[in-house]
């Protein structure tokens, strides 16, 4: 397997590490709570709602945060989700919830599980990739892990991803629960919704080779074995992998091995920068 050529996988965490911190982005407080970095079109659109102290947007504690969402989402700011997730300050602390639309929006923390499905077989590892839904928000129809998804709020991550594996690939829960967790990953990228300042907790899952994942939830068409050297040509020579899933999956690489010695401590700088 080549190992000579990094420029294809450099540019891949490049593209999601894009983000000039702070930047031209104004910071959003909630008491003396920093929590979010807003550029600033969108704190023009927040110092209309009356919390502008002069330099900063600041509201009065976090619980003003659940109310803030629904607003901006009123204002036609952002597409709700549904779904709550907790706020962190620069502290790690959570002081409040607001759905997950409004996350990038307000340039606000936030936490995901991604999961490789690895099948061990006689001539080698596979990897059971997911195809993205076409009517996904977010690069629809490219492809994706196992099972991935946001850490809403109140769960710990591998509590997350026992949901999301159940929910997106019929994971049981007593086969999820063997997952290891393998790496942590951070990368802040600029994105058509805004300032994605992510946290990703990787894990492996070995799977019985007679499993079978199936699509629950909608949020994936269907689910391909393939081998590890055909996923680590597709990162290499396509952009057909969701963008954060990159990272993930050359993580999975340099910890198989499939990089030289100096070209593994290059990539692994890459991936740490954040």
């Amino acid at each position: 397997m080549p190992d000579d050529n990094l420029a294809p996988f450099l540019a891949h965490i490049r593209r999601c590490q894009t983000a000039i911190l702070p930047g031209k982005r104004r910071p959003i407080l909630a008491g003396d709570a920093l929590f979010g970095l807003a550029d600033p079109r969108v704190f023009e659109a927040l110092c209309t709602l009356g919390y502008e102290d002069g330099t900063n947007f600041r509201l009065p504690d976090g619980e003003a945060l659940l109310p803030l969402g629904e607003t901006l989402a009123a204002q036609g700011l952002y597409r709700p989700h549904h779904e709550l997730f907790d706020v962190f300050d620069d502290k790690g602390t959570a002081i409040g919830r607001i759905d997950r639309g409004a996350l990038p929006l307000l340039g606000c923390t936030a936490s995901g599980v991604h999961l490789n499905g690895l099948v061990e077989k006689e001539e080698g590892i596979f990897l059971w990739m997911g195809h993205r839904a076409q009517n996904k928000r977010l690069d629809p129809g490219k492809l994706d892990h196992l099972a991935a998804g946001g850490i809403c709020t109140g769960l710990t991550p591998i509590q997350a991803l026992i949901k999301e594996a159940g929910e997106e690939a019929a994971i049981p829960p007593e086969l999820a629960t063997r997952a290891q967790p393998v790496a942590t990953l951070r990368y802040a990228m600029e994105r058509p919704e805004g300032l994605r300042q992510d946290t990703l907790f990787c894990y492996d899952l070995i799977l019985p080779n007679d499993f079978i994942p199936e699509p629950v939830d909608g949020e994936v068409a269907f689910f391909e074995l393939m081998s590890l050297e055909k996923v680590f040509c597709l990162v290499r020579d396509t952009t057909d992998i969701k963008f954060n899933v990159n990272l993930v999956l050359i993580d999975l690489f340099l910890r198989r091995n499939l990089f030289s010695t100096e070209d593994s401590r290059l990539l692994r700088a890459a991936l740490d920068r954040q």
